[in-house]
C-alpha cells in the first residue's frame, strides 16, 4: 500500500503496467484483491460485454458503515435538461469574472467563479433555490462535504478502507483519531444534506415552490412512491448531494483545465475563437443551439476531458451504489459479483476492479502524443472519446446534461475573454508552471500564473445588456 502515492495511483499504475508490459494488473493489498485495467478493450470487455458481471461497486468501508461516514442508498433517479438556467448562470459568471480580470493572481479567484457558477446552476436545477454568493450556506455547507468524501474515499487515505476490521477498533486505541474525523465528516455530511432539502420541502407545501428535481420527487415520482416517507426523504437528500456534487465540481474542474489548455496552446485559442467569430458572430452571445454548428470547440471539450481526465483512476460516472445515490464524479472501483475468467486470468468474486483512464487517455496508438492537447486528433472518425463517463450498466446517465454544460461555458468564455501567459514587467511572458495538486481523488491543478481580459468593449456592453 505504501508503494502507492496517495493521489498518484493513476501514474503508479500506468508504470506498472508498462514494466509487467501488460494492459491487466493484480495487486493485493491486505487480503483486498484489485485487478486495474490499463486499456480501453479491456475495459470494454469487461465493465460493457460482461457488465452483469461487473456492475458492482467496491464500497471503502469508510464510507459504508452505518458508525462510521453513511452513505449508503440509491434512488436510482435522474434529472432533465434546463438550457435556459445553464445560459443565465455562465453569463452571470462572465459578469463576475471582469470583476477579478485585473487580478495580478487571477488563478483563486477565477476557479472560486467556476464553482460558484456551477454549484449555483445545480442548486437551482436540484432544489429550486437561488444561490446567492460564494458565502451561501448551502454552498458552503456542499462545497465541504465535497472535499471530505473525497478524501474519505481514497483507499490509500484510510487504512480502514484496506482492512475493514479496524472499524472495530476503539476510539481511545492509539492511531484511531480517524474515525472522530470521519464521524465529523458524516455529521456535516447529514447537516448539509438536509438543510437544502427542507427549504425545498417548505416551499412546496407552502405551494411556491420553482420547479425542481427535489421538489418534484417530493410530490410524485414511481421510483419513490413504494417507498415510506421518511425513507422516500432520505434517499431524495442523498440525490440531491450526488446531482448537486456530479455537476458542480467536476464541470467546474474541467473549467480551469480549459484555462491551462488555452494559455499554454494560444494556437487553438485563436482557432476557436475565429470559428465562434465566423459562426455567431460578435453581435450576440452564444447559446446551446449553437452546439452543431461549432465542430472545433466541442473537440476541444473532447480533448479536455482526455488530456485531464478528472477521476483519473474512476468515471464520471454512478458511483457506488451503496455509497452515494447515483451521479457521482467520484472514483469509486467496480467490483466483481461472482467469479470468472479473463485472457486466463482468473477474477474472483468480490475482486475490486479499476479502470484507469489515466492510462488509457495515453495510449500512443490511440492518441498519438498523448501530452500534447490537440483537439484536431478527433477530427479522425475513428478516435474515440476518452472513457470518462464510464462503462456498460454504470455509464453516466448525466452525461449529456454534463457535455452541455461544458459547451455553453467554454463557448461563453471563449466569446467573451482571452487568456495568455502573464507578462513581466518587462513585457516577457512567463511561462506557467503546471503542476497536479498532491493526494486528491479529482485530477486537479496547483495554483498556476496566467491573465486574462475581456476582447472587446462592444461584447461586453452585449453581455450588460443581456442581464
Amino acid at each position: 500500500m505504501l508503494a502507492i502515492p496517495s493521489g498518484l495511483e493513476h501514474l503508479a499504475y500506468l508504470k506498472l503496467g508498462k514494466e509487467l508490459n501488460s494492459d491487466i494488473i493484480f495487486i493485493e493489498l491486505v487480503g483486498n484483491q484489485i485487478v486495474v485495467l490499463n486499456s480501453a478493450q479491456a475495459a470494454s470487455d469487461l465493465m460493457e460485454k460482461r457488465s452483469a458481471h461487473y456492475s458492482a461497486r467496491a464500497c471503502p468501508p469508510i464510507l459504508k458503515d452505518p458508525k462510521m461516514f453513511d452513505w449508503s442508498t440509491n434512488p436510482g433517479l435522474m434529472y432533465n435538461d434546463f438550457d435556459e438556467l445553464q445560459e443565465q448562470q455562465t453569463r452571470l459568471m462572465l459578469l463576475r469574472l471582469l470583476n477579478v480580470s485585473k487580478d495580478p493572481q487571477p488563478f483563486g479567484s477565477v476557479k472560486d467563479e467556476f464553482y460558484c457558477t456551477m454549484a449555483a446552476s445545480m442548486l437551482h436545477l436540484t432544489y429550486g433555490y437561488h444561490m446567492k454568493d460564494k458565502n451561501d450556506i448551502f454552498y458552503v455547507e456542499m462545497m465541504e462535504t465535497i472535499f471530505n468524501k473525497f478524501k474519505a474515499v481514497m483507499y490509500t487515505n484510510f487504512y480502514v478502507n484496506l482492512l475493514p476490521s479496524l472499524i472495530h477498533v476503539p476510539d481511545w486505541f492509539p492511531g484511531a483519531g480517524w474515525k472522530r474525523t470521519v464521524r465529523e465528516w458524516r455529521y456535516r455530511k447529514d447537516r448539509a444534506i438536509s438543510i437544502p432539502f427542507e427549504w425545498t420541502q417548505d416551499q412546496v407545501n407552502a405551494g411556491v415552490a420553482e420547479s425542481s428535481i427535489i421538489g418534484t420527487l417530493l410530490q410524485e415520482h414511481s421510483l419513490t412512491s413504494g417507498l415510506a416517507t421518511e425513507e422516500k426523504h432520505h434517499r431524495l437528500k442523498e440525490l440531491g448531494m450526488s446531482i448537486f456534487t456530479g455537476g458542480a465540481d467536476a464541470a467546474a474542474n474541467v473549467l480551469v483545465n480549459f484555462v491551462a489548455a488555452m494559455v499554454m496552446n494560444p494556437h487553438v485559442h485563436a482557432k476557436a475563437q475565429q470559428e465562434i467569430d465566423e459562426v455567431i458572430g460578435s453581435d450576440k452571445l452564444p447559446t446551446l443551439a449553437d452546439e452543431s454548428r461549432l465542430p472545433y470547440v466541442n473537440n476541444i471539450i473532447l480533448e479536455l476531458l482526455r488530456w485531464r481526465p478528472i477521476s483519473p483512476t474512476g468515471m464520471i460516472h454512478r458511483s457506488l451504489m451503496p455509497i452515494y445515490g447515483t451521479d457521482q464524479i467520484i472514483a469509486i472501483p467496480h467490483a466483481c459479483t461472482q467469479d470468472n475468467v479473463y485472457r486466463g486470468y482468473d477474477i474472483l468474486e468480490g475482486t475490486i476492479i479499476i479502470g484507469n483512464i489515466w492510462a488509457m487517455t495515453r495510449d500512443e496508438e490511440v492518441y498519438p502524443n498523448p501530452e500534447e492537447f490537440n483537439p484536431d486528433r478527433f477530427l479522425d472518425p475513428k478516435t474515440p472519446p476518452a472513457p470518462v463517463f464510464g462503462w456498460g450498466r454504470r455509464k453516466c446517465p448525466g452525461m449529456h446534461y454534463g457535455q452541455r454544460s461544458m459547451f455553453i461555458a467554454v463557448t461563453s468564455l471563449l466569446s467573451m475573454y482571452t487568456f495568455a501567459k502573464k507578462l513581466d514587467a518587462d513585457g516577457i511572458a512567463i511561462e506557467p508552471v503546471l503542476e497536479d495538486a498532491p493526494n486528491t481523488l479529482a485530477l486537479e491543478f496547483e495554483p498556476f500564473q496566467f491573465e486574462f481580459k475581456s476582447r472587446s468593449e462592444k461584447r461586453w456592453l452585449l453581455l450588460q445588456s443581456s442581464g
